[in-house]
């Protein structure tokens, strides 16, 4: 079988089926209206995704609350931005039906900006700090995911992404490092209740045909966070991580989005930079590692895949054909690893990626340059998109850079 037919094949997740094995990843693209409603620009990012027939897509880190937000213009998902949510994913399904759309649902926690949100702490970090959280509000932060979940699925969407991944708030709680005495600190049974009490919570109130999955980062890669051996160790401990992904199976998650990482102290395992690209290789061991751990019928989707690109990439000792974006993907799929391939930074160079796949036309796909210009966009709070390929969000650049200069660090 070439990569083609395995790429295009269809494939279940929970009761409904992908038509590919491309899952779009949730990217923060920072283009919300004041009050976190999708503005034109919002509707045009996840339109050319639906073009470009990404079987899976994942709605960028939309917020349950207003009160503690990463980005200014972040997507929320309230009782005011039912209505335009509504009419999104009506305009979204009438562009292709047959794409599945989930929305990731988070609260930002330590990682929230203090110049125009209330930054929260489960305990203190060094470098962040932030208010601590008490027990009362932990309970209305699981309210508010309940909450947002129903709206999910009144506005149309097929289901909820958890997000437990990257250093935020489900991150927080869920790591090591969270040793405090408290109802969600200390032991692994009270740090896995806010995730646990949670799923529960939602599937509870939606249909059973609603999807419920997580993407989590299986390993943090710093002391304490999330897949350490104790509170302060460096070392690696998976225990946690793999009770965590056998728990939300048992109580109705049917998917999973393997990461790694956090914004704050790890970034370069989350996604690749351009003199590192062979990091991306740590994804498959992490997404095998979950597979092997799950339901054969449950899918495990893998990350960082655009460092692979075409035949063009900066990876040594493997053969170009062989070392491909696409080749690598299949291989993945084939041998057992996982069941569908992740495209961030793609998604944002060429989103109809699929879609030329699919009609032989591999030879115009733009492939990601690994330039990071895009996340300097989000850390600059400014509307996110390809700089390389995308004129409009060049220009945005040039206007950042001439107005703020060059970061001195961009993993910060």
């Amino acid at each position: 079988m070439g990569y083609k037919d395995t790429l295009l094949s269809p494939l279940k997740i929970g009761k409904h089926t992908c038509i590919n094995r491309f899952f779009a990843q949730p990217m923060e693209c920072v283009d919300s209206d004041e009050e976190g409603n999708p503005t034109d620009l919002t509707y045009q990012r996840y339109e050319k995704l639906y073009k470009g027939e990404f079987g899976f897509v994942d709605l960028e880190a939309i917020t349950v609350t207003n009160e503690c937000r990463a980005r200014k213009t972040q997507l929320e998902i309230m009782p005011r931005n039912e209505k335009a949510l509504s009419v999104f994913i009506k305009r979204l399904k009438e562009v292709n039906p047959n794409v599945l759309i989930v929305f990731q649902l988070t609260h930002s926690g330590e990682i929230s900006e203090p110049d125009f949100s209330r930054r929260v702490t489960v305990k203190p970090l060094y470098g962040l700090e932030g208010e601590l959280l008490t027990e009362e509000e932990v309970d209305n932060i699981i309210n508010q995911f309940v909450l947002a979940s129903k709206i999910c699925e009144s506005v149309g969407a097929d289901g909820i992404d958890l997000k437990f991944c990257h250093g935020y708030l489900g991150s927080q709680i869920l790591r090591p490092y969270n040793d405090r005495d408290w109802k969600y600190g200390g032991s692994w049974q009270n740090r896995s209740r806010f995730a646990y009490d949670l799923i529960e919570r939602i599937k509870r109130e939606v249909s059973k045909d609603f999807i419920i999955g997580s993407k989590l980062s299986v390993w943090e890669g710093f002391p304490g966070g999330c897949g350490s051996a104790g509170p302060d160790s460096p070392l690696m401990d998976l225990t946690e991580s793999i009770d965590l992904v056998k728990g939300l199976e048992e109580r109705g998650a049917t998917y999973f989005v393997e990461s790694l990482g956090n914004v704050h102290s790890s970034m370069n395992f989350m996604e690749a930079v351009q003199d590192e690209p062979y990091l991306s290789y740590l994804h498959f061991y992490f997404a095998n590692i979950i597979k092997r751990n799950v339901k054969p019928e449950t899918v495990v989707i893998g990350s960082s895949f655009s460092p692979f690109r075409g035949a063009k990439n900066k990876l040594l000792s493997i053969e170009p054909e062989k070392s491909s974006m696409f080749a690598m993907g299949a291989r993945c799929i084939e041998d057992g690893m996982m069941d569908m391939i992740g495209l961030g930074r793609q998604s944002f160079a060429d989103p109809l990626t699929p879609f030329k796949l699919r009609e032989g036309r591999e030879n115009e796909i733009k492939y990601c340059t690994q330039c990071m210009n895009c996340e300097e966009l989000m850390i600059r709070q400014q509307s996110v998109g390809c700089v390389a390929f995308n004129k409009a969000y060049a220009e945005v650049f040039q206007k950042t850079r001439k107005q703020f200069g060059k970061l001195a660090e961009l993993h910060t």
